[in-house]
């Protein structure tokens, strides 16, 4: 009897979730691809849901007791759990602190959900979770999860109120979340999805409000650079002052140290030919918008880069420029030697607003005067918020965001545009100090 019963009840719950999934087709089918991801699977115990990528566990006693409670509770989990996953959130447990990142999580997924105004998942404490959103908004704070996550680093809650808002705002177990484990769907076939949501939402949103989950599918589909490796794509041939291998007769070497002492027949060629960084130009936005501290870190990690890379010559041309609505300064580069001198002294100028042109402008004219001669390229670090130029450069030009900004829509296609990982930046300053 009971086998029967709770077969009966395994039905029950599976007729509840196929409900709940079906009423989000219906009406939200940009996340036909992402909802096709996930396969449910019951687990006995569970108090809840939770997920790991793949599989979306749940118990049925649990999910049969939420939709006694409140018929849209289930819808609801769903959807927060879709969401989750869609926004990267249970891949980013990475040098995070957890019970933060579950919050900011959380937080972000809620808002979300609320934003796609569907009657059948509204809650009674939605009204709540609104008033808490509001007053982070209200300080200016995006609503991504990152961007939570580091407002709430940087203004730290008492105990008591972290766990207040953690209950509000509770919705799925994040025990499948393990850090540094391996989920049965990967990151990158979770952004491929979220890629594919974000194209589909363009025509779906015509008329709606949806910059919430735009915001955070933007935030999840940007791309996270390996920026040492990013920097090879400066890279020039040249000659420099290295033994060459490839051109050298070890057996006419070896045979000439042997018969004649200390003197070889053939000496090693002194020079090869080597793809190393020369001309490089580094802009740095310094309006308001930009803080002081991340510009020096963003300088410092790009610094470190160069010096343990090799990727530069002995002699290179590096122009490190400050500008918000005009040039501030310019400061060349010959060695590491000035580098260094720069990253403890240099001042950094402007603060006003942002306009990209005068940089591009000016780099021309060091190009015409021949003060720079064969540029590779242009990497300019900012939040993203300024006039761009119209025309492409002739050399190849990045802007590197902090992902707190994101990947402004207004950037020109002929940008490259790369995503800096801030949480990477102050780790090093960090392990620096």
């Amino acid at each position: 009897m009971n086998e029967e019963k709770e077969a009966r009840i395994s039905a029950l719950a599976a007729e509840i979730l196929n409900l709940s999934r079906d009423r989000i087709l219906m009406q939200m089918r940009f996340l036909d691809v992402a909802l096709a991801a996930l396969v449910p699977e019951e687990k006995a115990g569970a108090d809840g849901f939770s997920c790991d990528g793949k599989h979306l566990y749940y118990d049925a006693h649990a999910i049969i007791r939420a939709y006694r409670r409140e018929q849209a509770s289930v819808m609801r989990m769903l959807l927060h759990v879709l969401f989750h996953f869609l926004f990267s959130h249970g891949f980013r447990y990475e040098r995070m602190e957890k019970e933060i990142w579950d919050l900011a999580a959380d937080m972000a997924a809620e808002h979300a959900v609320m934003e796609l105004m569907l009657p059948e998942a509204e809650l009674r404490s939605d009204f709540a979770k609104k008033e808490v959103l509001a007053y982070f908004e209200r300080q200016g704070v995006k609503l991504t999860a990152e961007v939570l996550y580091r407002h709430l680093r940087r203004n730290p809650l008492d105990l008591d109120d972290l766990m207040e808002l953690s209950r509000l705002f509770f919705v799925d177990f994040h025990d499948t979340w393990n850090e540094g484990g391996e989920f049965s769907v990967s990151l990158a076939d979770w952004k491929r999805i979220a890629e594919r949501a974000k194209a589909e939402l363009q025509s779906f949103s015509q008329g709606k409000n949806m910059r919430a989950v735009e915001e955070n599918l933007t935030e999840a589909t940007a791309d996270r650079v390996d920026y040492r490796a990013f920097l090879q794509r400066f890279v020039v041939s040249g000659e420099a002052a290295e033994l060459n291998d490839e051109e050298f007769d070890y057996i006419a070497y070896s045979y000439g140290m042997s018969q004649y002492g200390d003197k070889p027949i053939v000496e090693p060629l002194e020079y090869r030919e080597v793809n190393r960084i020369h001309d490089f130009v580094i802009a740095i936005d310094t309006s308001a918008s930009c803080r002081g501290e991340m510009v020096r870190a963003f300088l410092r990690h790009t610094y470190s880069i160069m010096k343990t890379s090799a990727c530069f010559f002995d002699e290179m041309l590096v122009h490190i420029i400050q500008c918000d609505h005009q040039v501030r300064s310019d400061t060349v580069i010959h060695d590491q030697n000035e580098l260094e001198e720069f990253l403890a002294d240099g001042k950094l100028t402007g603060f006003g607003s942002t306009d990209f042109r005068p940089v591009f402008a000016y780099v021309e004219e060091l190009i015409g005067r021949g003060e720079i001669g064969s540029l590779k390229g242009l990497i300019y670090f900012t939040d993203g918020r300024g006039i761009y130029p119209e025309k492409a450069p002739d050399y190849e030009t990045v802007f590197a965001f902090l992902n707190e900004s994101g990947l402004p829509l207004t950037v020109p296609p002929w940008a490259v545009r790369i995503c800096i990982d801030e949480d990477m930046l102050t780790e090093r300053e960090k392990e620096r100090n």
